[in-house]
């Protein structure tokens, strides 16, 4: 009997793809194995839209210790015995829906990736973005002013989510980044990146191996939360417009039984390793995918009874108990004669165990309820989702972008007076008059910039996080990137996560710290693949990162996709978003962005544009003074390189005494953070902007870090530089004067932190209309 619509559009299977299933059984498939179908050849699970693409993506390199997709996050060796387990993944949909459960169970399950590997979890980063949270300024969009408060409570309800289940766990929330756009409105973004180390001889693997061995469910009771959360969320078009329907399908968590949880599966991979044959996490699509997959990886099959399984809620049916995604649970293959072992080592942590099953040579799943058998499928046919590849089709509305004219914008006045930081209701000039008289004038300019919620300070984000326990920090949130020590070792580990520019900057941010870049993790959101204009997106993102990782030696060892980021016709814009990780060999051989001394001088070494305007392409400068988005963007990917090894030599060598990626907001906003980073100022009056202000100050051309060196060190800078063929100039010194003057600016340290650090604030509190 044909399988009625509603229930293929309920786990988001297409006709085509249940007459696949059909042909491959050789039979009808039962409701409890079509929802397994439903689960596995999602999106979220199977890839079947991104896995040809991502094929493109270079995945080795001399450090690299895991091929990508075989285990639950990808491993580098750093060198000393220790290796460094690393992976970034989304929460989008259920955090647009639940935003306090659904980043908190993002955080949860993006740790358990960690330490299944049998990694210590010791960092976690986070990359969000949402709508406008503020009608000041060209945050001022056509939205409503619900929209604008949906917003803010969306990005209020994720960002403690983050803090609450970070905080509880003991993992310290070091760095990130947040974007405002109206893009993300109704459809914000979540992605969560975690950090592990472990002893390379004690990871651990993701596989079912061995018949007979047994097949054990530890951690929290299983509950009806989160079923079709990996085919109802995040596998169909707009989740959004259904809240109160699909809430159930957001998982709820638990972070102090995760701690627990986390404890007793570290102990039992580092102490007890001949225990087990894999650990594997419970997460998107539950027990089907963590048993299915893990069977896989192995070549065997198993034997399930879910009547053993436990639960917190009555009457489940075996259909609820496979799709669950309750958290905080992980599924261990335990060595046949030690489950009295394994089961007394989670006890001793307090930690619930079960036997559900064992393994079996067939490769089938045999699903048992007691003494019937419910479902049988092949491992293969289950796990092997269909692959996609469709025609992209370029976007008319790109062309419109390339083709903005930025010549023909009014350049800012070299002679425009200063300033004042504020009106009087905590607002700068230019964030409330737009395009009016003051758009001529730099200090305003600047104000502008540092106030406004893409540029200004996060410290209202990251001072909810925990950035110090473990103790391991020392470089936290505000920085480049973040910076943590090994302990026993003299090394230490960078890592960065961005999504503009996102492999240069990523790696940039990584190298400013003084570490070399050497593997990437990524997290790729777009809208809806099925429309060609964004599968075009999705075909350009990747061959921009599989060219720029090439080019930088930075393999992409682990990743997510997560698509059907839209609401109605409106995708959000293509956001590939990178975790970079870097390595120094001696952590105490840091650079920092904070200017260092009095007297040192100010150098920019990288790009220069034969067309200085063209760098205001996309920038944040055309979008708050001007409410434009537009330009061509470019990139030299050899210079870039060329401008990580001098960036590297200088801070090796102590030549440099600080640096700083130049980025958003231009050389600007940047020489302003490391200002403020250090409470110098800076006289670079007599600096050479060139004929087009605007763009000297405030253009974004990448492939360009500022840093510093004591005075008479120039010519080692120039050597380094000439050797690398990298361009060069001397902006101006380091003052102990608390002033800002670059050009016709001249700004107090004191204006330009009031902007800075309260920008953020006063976006959330504004009126909203």
């Amino acid at each position: 009997m044909p399988v009625a619509q509603r229930v293929l559009d309920t786990i988001a299977l297409s006709r085509d793809e249940y007459a696949l299933i059909v042909e491959r059984l050789g039979r009808e498939p039962n409701e409890l194995e079509l929802g397994m179908f439903g689960a596995l050849w999602s999106e979220h699970c199977g890839y079947k839209n991104s896995k040809p693409l991502l094929r493109q993506l270079p995945a080795e390199g001399p450090y690299v210790l895991t091929r990508r997709g075989a285990e639950n996050a990808g491993a580098v060796d750093i060198g000393d015995g220790v290796c460094v387990v690393l992976k970034i993944e989304s929460h989008n949909h259920p955090s647009a829906i639940e935003p306090y459960q659904g980043a908190a169970t993002g955080v949860g399950g993006i740790v358990r990736d960690i330490f299944a590997m049998g990694a210590r979890p010791i960092a976690i980063l986070d990359s969000l973005r949402f709508g406008p949270i503020s009608a000041l300024g060209a945050q001022d969009s056509a939205l409503p002013a619900d929209a604008v408060a949906r917003n803010r409570y969306l990005f209020g309800g994720v960002v403690a989510g983050i803090a609450g289940y970070g905080n509880c766990l003991g993992i310290p929330t070091v760095g990130g980044e947040v974007v405002f756009e109206d893009s993300y409105s109704a459809n914000p973004l979540v992605n969560a990146l975690c950090v592990g180390i472990a002893p390379v001889d004690r990871l651990a693997s993701a596989k079912a191996e061995g018949p007979g061995n047994i097949l054990m469910l530890v951690g929290a009771d299983t509950g009806r939360d989160g079923i079709h959360g990996a085919s109802g969320l995040a596998s169909r078009t707009d989740p959004h417009s259904r809240f109160e329907e699909l809430r159930p399908a957001v998982q709820v968590g638990n972070p102090f039984l995760e701690k627990m949880l986390m404890e007793a599966c570290l102990d039992l991979a580092h102490h007890h390793a001949d225990w087990i044959t894999g650990i594997q996490d419970l997460g998107a699509a539950g027990l089907t995918a963590s048993s299915a997959e893990s069977a896989a990886r192995g070549g065997t099959g198993l034997v399930i009874d879910v009547a053993k399984v436990p639960r917190r809620e009555d009457s489940m049916t075996p259909y609820e108990v496979m799709l669950s995604e309750s958290q905080e649970r992980m599924l261990i293959i335990v060595r046949k004669g030690h489950e009295e072992d394994v089961g007394g080592l989670f006890e001793r942590w307090e930690v619930p165990w079960t036997i559900i099953g064992h393994v079996t040579v067939d490769r089938l799943i045999h699903l048992m309820d007691g003494d019937a058998e419910v479902a049988t499928l092949p491992v293969d046919t289950l796990v092997e989702a269909p692959e996609y590849t469709r025609d992209g089709v370029r976007p008319p509305e790109l062309d419109e972008l390339d083709a903005l004219d930025i010549m023909s914008l009014p350049d800012l006045e070299a002679s425009a007076s200063s300033a004042p930081a504020s009106d009087g209701d905590g607002s700068s000039p230019l964030a409330r008059t737009g395009n009016g008289p003051a758009v001529r004038d730099p200090n305003a300019a600047l104000l502008c910039l540092l106030g406004s919620p893409n540029v200004a300070s996060k410290r209202w984000v990251y001072r909810q996080y925990d950035q110090s326990v473990l103790a391991n920090t020392v470089v936290a949130a505000g920085a480049d990137a973040a910076l943590m020590r090994i302990k026993g070792t003299s090394k230490g580990i960078a890592i960065s996560v961005d999504g503009a520019m996102a492999v240069a900057e990523a790696a940039r941010n990584v190298v400013c710290t003084g570490a070399q870049p050497v593997a990437a993790t990524d997290c790729l959101n777009f809208g809806n693949p099925e429309r060609p204009e964004v599968y075009y997106q999705m075909q350009e993102v990747v061959r921009g990162i599989s060219d720029a990782c090439s080019e930088l030696g930075t393999p992409v060892i682990s990743g997510n996709v997560s698509l059907y980021n839209e609401t109605g016709d409106r995708g959000v814009y293509p956001t590939p978003v990178i975790g970079m990780l870097g390595i120094l060999d001696d952590v105490t051989r840091h650079c920092r962005i904070a200017f260092a001394k009095e007297g040192d001088e100010v150098f920019v070494l990288g790009a220069i544009l034969e067309q200085p305007a063209a760098s205001l392409a996309g920038s944040e400068y055309l979008k708050e003074i001007h409410g434009l988005v537009g330009g061509r963007l470019t990139m030299d990917l050899g210079l870039e390189a060329r401008l990580h090894r001098a960036v590297l030599a200088l801070i090796r060598q102590r030549i440099a005494t600080a640096a700083h990626d130049c980025s958003d907001g231009g050389l600007a906003v940047a020489l302003a953070e490391m200002c403020l980073a250090g409470g110098a100022g800076i006289d670079a009056s007599g600096a050479d902007l060139g004929l087009r202000l605007d763009a000297a100050l405030f253009g974004e051309a990448q492939s360009r870090v500022i840093l510093t060196t004591r005075p008479g060190e120039r010519g080692a800078l120039d050597q380094i530089a000439r050797a690398g063929d990298i361009p060069y100039a001397r902006i101006g010194r380091v003052t102990a004067e608390a002033r800002f003057r670059l050009g016709s600016i001249d700004l107090s340290l004191d204006e330009m932190r009031d902007a800075y650090e309260g920008g953020l604030e006063r976006a959330l509190t504004a009126n909203p209309v």
